[in-house]
This record gives C-alpha cells, sequence and structure tokens, in this order.
C-alpha cells in the first residue's frame, strides 16, 4: 500500500492487463475489471468477474479510503519487503482495511514484493500478532511470476466462498 511498493505491477500482471514500463505513482485509486476463468462460482462453469482497486499509497489520499473500503470483499496488502518502514506500516494498514471494515482474517492477503534486481528472496519475515495469522506470499515477477498467480487465484477462489457462504447464511436468515 505504499507509493513505490510494486503494487501497479503487480495488479496488471495478476489482471492479465496492460504493462506499464515506466513508473508513474498512482493517483488516488485505478479500478481493474477482469475475469478469472479459474475461479468460478456454484459450479457454473464460467469465471468469476472481479475489481480490484488499486489503491495510491500516498497519505494525501487517505480522505478517499471510507469510499475505497465500502462493501469490499477482500484485502491484499501489498509491501516491498526490502523496506523496513513498510513492515512497521502493515499494521496500520491492516486496521483500518480490515479490522475497521469488519473483515476476517481469511478475506485478507500480505504480499511481500520482491521488485526485480533486489536481490531478495523469500528470507523469514517475522510479523507481530495479528499479522502472523494472515496469509503472507512472496512475490518476484522475475524469478518466479507463476508462483504468486497460482498464489492469487486461490486467494480469490477463498473470497468467493466467503462471500458465498455468507449470501448462503442471509438467504437462510429470511427464509426462517
Amino acid at each position: 500500500m505504499w507509493r513505490g511498493s510494486g503494487k501497479t505491477v503487480l495488479a496488471n500482471f495478476l489482471t492479465e492487463s496492460s504493462d506499464i514500463t515506466e513508473y508513474n505513482p498512482t493517483q488516488g485509486v485505478r479500478i481493474l475489471e477482469f475475469e478469472n476463468p479459474h475461479v468460478t462460482s456454484n459450479n457454473k462453469g464460467t469465471g468469476c468477474e472481479f475489481e480490484l482497486w488499486d489503491c495510491g499509497g500516498d497519505p494525501k489520499f487517505e480522505s478517499c479510503w471510507p469510499a475505497l473500503m465500502k462493501d469490499s470483499h477482500g484485502v491484499v496488502i501489498i509491501f516491498n519487503a526490502d523496506i523496513p518502514s513498510h513492515l512497521k506500516e502493515i499494521e496500520m494498514w491492516y486496521s483500518c482495511f480490515v479490522q475497521q471494515q469488519f473483515l476476517q482474517d481469511t478475506q485478507c492477503l500480505l504480499i511481500a514484493h520482491h521488485k526485480p534486481g533486489s536481490g531478495s528472496g523469500k528470507g523469514n519475515l517475522s510479523l507481530s500478532p495479528p499479522l502472523n495469522k494472515l496469509k503472507l506470499v512472496h512475490s518476484n515477477l522475475e524469478d518466479d511470476p507463476e508462483e504468486i498467480r497460482m498464489e492469487f487465484i486461490k486467494y480469490l477462489k477463498s473470497i468467493i466462498n466467503s462471500v458465498s457462504e455468507s449470501r448462503d447464511r442471509e438467504e437462510m436468515s429470511i427464509i426462517t
């Protein structure tokens, strides 16, 4: 969620959107609509449609965050694992975007993004509670791009299951 952490590059990769060759900080939010054929709902066999909201990491956009969070089903927190200050700020993002929105921990995915040429691997990141309960994946689009794509698909499937279960409970409460 920070400036320069690689959110936009990763978002473009995961949604198979156009490549951005030069760094341009996201102003406010950029909404990517995409369909994933590997994620289906109710065994219909067709891919689910998603919206991924690429939120600019500059604090000057903080006033926009409530609108971005409204009715969200999941949160992906992307940070540059090579910048120590990012590790310290994850708790603030988690509190704001997950806890205050009453999302479950399973609806949050942490991605430690390693930029090309950073030389960093998947070193052990020690996260303090409650962050250590969250799913944490490392991404390096240079070394193993398919690993992060597969983890993202797993995450999308878990979000679809969560939304379906919530709707089922809601329907049952109306019936009874």
